[in-house]
């Protein structure tokens, strides 16, 4: 397969990915940005979905609810760091054999296990400092993150099916959340349609993992070897098919429609479909969907249909 640059169109010789990826490796990173790159500030931007409940139960422009999830967005930006740098001391050996992960701090050596382990003990204590002063229901699913979180690291990633599961129920922990800091419930439809999206990109990374490690793959991970790309990619057709049905079903609820106060949100369902159709098309043609959060970044289409959906929302919602 082919590596390309999805922005610019331009085809690079294969292997050239895992090239960059080692040298990229190659400049030592000074202990303050070895320290940053360990917490992975881009994954923050999943913790984005915390801010759902706060916009769909009209309260965005409500300044102490807002206050309140940004809150609640800080503490889980600490709690999933903690979460990272601990699956980091638990997988630097194997990630040491992995052409894409071998440049992160601790599989490089420029962090010492006791310096991450130091890390992950101040990113706990203000995730639990924040969590704390949020009340018990935001605490009660923090902790069940995190020990999510916890089982996922020591077991549940050994397990095939298992694995790609309680990564995605990590997703919906963060939509409960977000309704638990500002004391809104969260809808069923929220919980069901981020489990799906969260499974379709998931799966997704699985495939690029696969595809990635080749026949090595069972060696890094023992689950990856139960799985094949066939497998996943018949998977990933039926998560990303019940997003997009799922989502297509909300927006024409009569329910909704009286929740909301808006029966023109089935308006968004076209930026719902290119961004999922986008996405299928970088995981086929270029073996994207190791990294959502970098992806969504880099790739301009794909942002801006997020940044439309969110613009188009909050337009249909409060205006």
């Amino acid at each position: 397969m082919r590596a390309q640059n999805v922005t610019s169109g331009r085809v690079s010789a294969p292997g050239t990915a895992v090239a960059s990826a080692s040298g990229a490796a190659g400049a030592a990173r000074s202990v303050p940005r070895a320290l940053l790159a360990l917490m992975r500030p881009h994954q923050w931007i999943k913790n984005g979905l915390l801010l759902a409940a706060l916009v769909f139960s009209h309260r965005l422009f409500h300044p102490a609810d807002a206050t309140l999830a940004l809150a609640g967005l800080v503490a889980f930006c600490a709690l999933s760091s903690t979460t990272y740098v601990l699956n980091d001391i638990v997988d630097r050996e194997a990630d040491r054999q992995n052409p894409e992960k071998c440049g992160r701090p601790l599989a490089r050596g420029e962090v010492s296990v006791n310096l991450a382990i130091a890390l992950a003990a101040v990113l706990a204590a203000v995730a639990l400092l924040s969590s704390f002063a949020l009340g018990a229901a935001f605490l009660g699913v923090a902790g069940i993150y995190a020990g999510l979180q916890l089982a996922y690291s020591l077991w549940a990633k050994q397990i095939v099916v298992l694995d790609v599961i309680a990564v995605a129920v990590g997703f919906v922990l963060r939509a409960y959340a977000g309704g638990a800091a500002i004391g809104a419930p969260v809808s069923p439809w929220l919980v069901f349609i981020t489990f799906v999206l969260a499974l379709f990109l998931v799966l997704a990374r699985r495939r690029h993992e696969l595809a990635a490690l080749g026949n090595a793959a069972a060696a890094h991970r023992s689950a990856l070897g139960s799985y094949s790309v066939r497998l996943v990619d018949q998977m990933i057709t039926i998560a990303a098919g019940a997003t997009l049905v799922s989502y297509m079903i909300y927006t024409a609820s009569g329910e909704i429609e009286a929740k909301l106060g808006t029966q023109n949100l089935y308006l968004t369902v076209p930026l719902v479909a290119f961004g999922i159709l986008r996405y299928l098309y970088l995981i086929d043609q270029y073996n994207e969907g190791a990294d959502p959060a970098r992806l969504l970044l880099k790739d301009r289409p794909l942002a801006l249909a997020v940044l439309l959906w969110i613009a188009a929302d909050v337009l249909l919602l409060y205006f």
